[in-house]
Parts: structure tokens; sequence; C-alpha cells
């Protein structure tokens, strides 16, 4: 018989119902500080190519710099939270993302300028894996679903009001300071988290280890070397096709990193990855999920961007507004599906599938329909409205499935592979789908060109609709949310997950409660 909460003595390492909640409020502000950043960038760039004469080479650099650091971090980042103190390395990573931004508003040239936004990338990197595994060290059951869903809220309201608040700055304060007060409103924001932060995370922030520290170096310069080999063709491709070539080193790499981390683990020494995670089908099919979708929506908003600005001569102000009820609406959706995460689990998923196949059908219509007929194009805000929907049905209840499983002392590392699989399919996806779309506009036009691209991304949605389907069969519908905590036991030198469903070799970690938290 499980004991009582007043019959098992709290843990050290236990949080109180307002702690834990304010800790989720420091996560979620430095969350959507860096989200904004990068929403915010796509609007204001023909101004930074005006006031620095900047080159198209230099403006595509502002964005594949930071996509590029930010993603070969991640792992890595994941990995330093587990072992030294996810407390440390999110500050760390907020000061990191903080100085940056005060380099890119005050930058005199584009090369500084691309300096800048790497080290922002890097700060990001080290920030994000932390806020998933303190979510994960700290939440369970029907509370971690919620976190999470306030988690989707965030990034779908900072993705709202990214762009639309970069065309206000523009328009309020002309091209140069415009583009600049974008980087530099991320200061107060940055170091209020970093304050917040000390106070209100749990203590010590950062953790030393009990014995030799051991953080695979060779492991993490395998990875991360795999990682920038496999994202770099798909974003500079285009202008340097030679750098193709890097997709055969990124294979041989990634199976060099396999290879090391089994022998790293069979010597008796902690990997930067446990592969063992990967037997985890839930997460395995997660991960798989988060690239798949990443790979096919995130091309959305960059087509639909370039469709009514070249096509129907919308303002960046009036493009960010076409997005924004669908943006406004992943939030509300994000924070309704995190309520229901852990009872209906991959169902929303599912759910979310069909409503964003249903907006992008709806959405070729509109092109179709404006082009032949001449339907207002504003009717995208009714179609795009289901792909919004859609993203808060997806991305946060993945979130909390794919880690459901994960044992705590790998949360961050695993958190940290699961945003890999998201970073690099959207840089296929959108070196891709962007190439299809430039290529048919050549041949057949803007709506042609539009309504293919986005048949291109319905197959991807509907990829990621039949893995959702497969893993609701295996078992992995639902998780059982009890009313009452519930304590495991952990023995020494294994590390269960929250479930029990399988056991890693890790460092132990306190008796916890496995379920319903206030």
């Amino acid at each position: 018989m499980s004991p009582s909460k007043s019959e098992v003595p709290q843990e050290s390492g236990e949080l109180s119902a307002g702690a834990r909640w304010r800790l989720l409020g420091v996560l979620l502000a430095a969350m959507f500080m860096s989200l904004v950043s990068v929403s915010i960038v796509n609007v204001v760039l023909p101004s930074i190519g005006s006031t620095l004469q900047a080159s198209e080479a230099d403006m595509q650099w502002v964005l594949a710099g930071y996509a590029l650091t930010f993603g070969v971090v991640l792992v890595a980042a994941g990995r330093a939270g587990d072992l030294l103190g996810r407390g440390v390395m999110f500050v760390a990573g907020v000061a990191i993302f903080t100085a940056a931004s005060v380099l890119a508003g005050l930058a005199a040239d584009p090369m500084l300028l691309n300096i800048a936004r790497f080290i922002m990338g890097i700060g990001s990197g080290l920030l994000n894996p932390q806020v998933m595994g303190m979510i994960q060290q700290h939440f369970r059951g029907a509370a971690r679903g919620r976190a999470y869903g306030l988690l989707g809220t965030v990034v779908g309201f900072s993705v709202a009001v990214g762009p639309v608040l970069g065309g206000l700055l523009i328009n309020w304060l002309g091209a140069d300071a415009g583009w600049r007060s974008t980087f530099l409103i991320n200061v107060p924001v940055g170091i209020l988290a970093i304050v917040l932060a000390v106070l209100w995370l749990p203590k010590p922030l950062f953790t030393k280890p009990a014995g030799k520290l051991d953080l695979d170096p060779v492991g993490g310069i395998l990875l991360a070397l795999s990682i920038f080999a496999l994202l770099l063709p798909f974003v500079q491709g285009r202008e340097n096709p030679v750098l193709w070539w890097l997709l055969a080193a990124a294979v041989v790499l990634l199976a060099g990193w396999v290879l090391w981390e089994k022998k790293y683990k069979e010597r008796g020494r902690e990997p930067m990855v446990e592969l063992a995670l990967f037997k985890i089908r839930s997460f395995t099919n997660g991960t798989l999920i988060a690239g798949l979708y990443f790979m096919g929506v995130s091309s959305v908003w960059v087509l639909v961007a370039i469709y009514v600005q070249a096509s129907q001569g919308f303002t960046a102000l009036e493009a960010g507004l076409i997005c924004l009820p669908a943006a406004l609406l992943s939030a509300f959706s994000s924070h309704i599906a995190g309520r229901y995460a852990t009872t209906l689990g991959r169902k929303l998923v599912i759910g979310g599938t069909l409503s964003a196949l249903f907006g992008l059908l709806a959405t070729i219509a509109v092109v179709f329909f404006e082009d032949r007929l001449g339907l207002n194009v504003w009717w995208m805000l009714v179609s795009l409205a289901f792909i919004g929907i859609a993203q808060g049905f997806i991305i946060s209840p993945n979130q909390a499935l794919t880690l459901m499983e994960v044992p705590v002392a790998n949360s961050g590392s695993a958190g940290g592979l699961m945003q890999t699989s998201q970073r690099v399919g959207t840089a296929v996806g959108i070196a891709v789908i962007t190439a299809v779309f430039y290529g048919l506009n050549h041949v057949a036009g803007y709506s042609v060109a539009m309504e293919l691209s986005f048949v291109a991304i319905s197959l991807l949605v509907v990829a990621t609709l039949l893995v959702a389907i497969a893993d609701m069969r295996h078992g992995h519908g639902k998780q059982p949310v009890s009313t009452r905590e519930e304590y495991v036991p952990v023995t020494t030198g294994v590390q269960r997950t929250v479930t029990g469903a399988i056991d890693v070799v890790g460092p132990k970690e306190p008796s916890q409660p496995v379920d319903s938290q206030p």
C-alpha cells in the first residue's frame, strides 16, 4: 500500500506548489524573450539590409547563424545541466543571450551583427534544454501537462506578437532605431529573468558532482560536428552548392558518435546521451513526430509572408497581422491541451494533425480562388486559424508525452535531443519547401507555387499523423493520472522513470511522487 503524503517525509529537493509555479514563471519569461527574438527578426530584415548596407548573404546569416549555434549546443547543454545543475546553466544561457542582444542592438556593421546572432544562438541553446529539464524534474502527472500547456501558450503568443511588434517598432522609430530596438528590448526582460532566477530557482544552482565529472567531451564534439554538417547545407546550400557534400560527412560523424557512445558506456563511463533512451518507444516516436511536424509546418509561415508581400503587396505589418489569429489560437489551444495531455494523450496530437490538414487544404483553396475568382486573400485569417489550433494540440502534448517515461536524470539531454529534431526538421523543411516554391514560381507563378508547396507540407503532416497513430496503438495514447501522490523507491545506481517503464543505469535520484501535484 502506498504511503500517504503525510506519511512520507518531504524530500529536500521537493518544491511547494507555489515555488513550482514561480519557477515556471521564470522559465517562461526567458523562453518568451528567446522566441520573440526569433519571430521578430523576419520582418525587420529589410530594414537591417538598408541601414547597414548588408548584402543578401549577410541577411541570410542573421537567420542561419542563430539557427546553427542554437542547434549545435542543445544536446551538450542539456547534458551539462543534468550534471552541473540546470539552474546555473539556465542563468548562464540567459546572461549570454542578454549580453549578445546588447551587442546586436549596437552593431555598426553586418559582421558584428552576425557575430552577435551566433552568440545569441549559443545562449538560447544553453537555456532551452534546462526549461524542459526543470519541468520534468519539478512537475509530475497532470501538473506537468499544465506546465507544458503554459509553455505552449508562451510559444504561441511569442510567435504572434513578434512580427507585429517588429512592424510597429519600425513604423514608430524608423528603420535604423526600429530594428535595433527589436534586440535591445531583450535586455530588461533578460535582467529581470536573471534576478528572479537567482531568487526563485531551487538551490543550489550549481551541483558539484559526487565523483569525477564526466562530460564526455569527445561525444559532445562528434555530435556537434554531425549536427553542424547536417544543418549547414540546408541553410546555405543554395548559395554554395558544394556544401551539400557535408551531408555525407554528417552521416559518417553521426555513425562515429553512436559507436563512441556505445564504447564509452561499455568502459563504465557516463556517455553524453544515454542511448537506451531510444528504447523508450514513446520518446523515439515523439521525437520523430516533432521532427516531421516542424519539417512541414515551419515553412507555412515563411511561405505566407513571402506570398502576401510579393504577390499581394502587403506591408510587413500586414503580413504579421494575417498570421496573428493563428498564433493567438495556438497559445489558447496549448493552454487547453496542457490540461488534458495526460488523459487524452496522443488523441490530442492526432486531432491536431487533422486540424492542420484541414487548414492547409483550406489555405490552398483560398489561394486557388483568389487567383481564379478574385477571392479576398484575407480569408487566410480563417484557414490559417486551423493550423494555429493544431500547433497547440500537437506541440505541447507531444513534449509532455515524449518525455513522460524519460528518467529525470536524463531529462536535460533528452529534451535537447527532441529540440534538436525540431531544429533539424525546421532547417530541412524550410530549405526544401522554399526551394520547391521558388522553382515553381519561376515556371507557373506565385499561386501554383503556393498551392503545390502546401501539398508537400500536407504530405509531411500526414506522415506525422501516421506516427502518432502508431504510437497510440502501442499503448501510449494516454498516461494514467492518479488522484494522490505515490512514491516510487529508487535503488542505488538505478534511475527509474516516473512511470516505471524502464530502468536506465545512472545517478541515483531521491524517491519521488509519480503523479498528482497541485
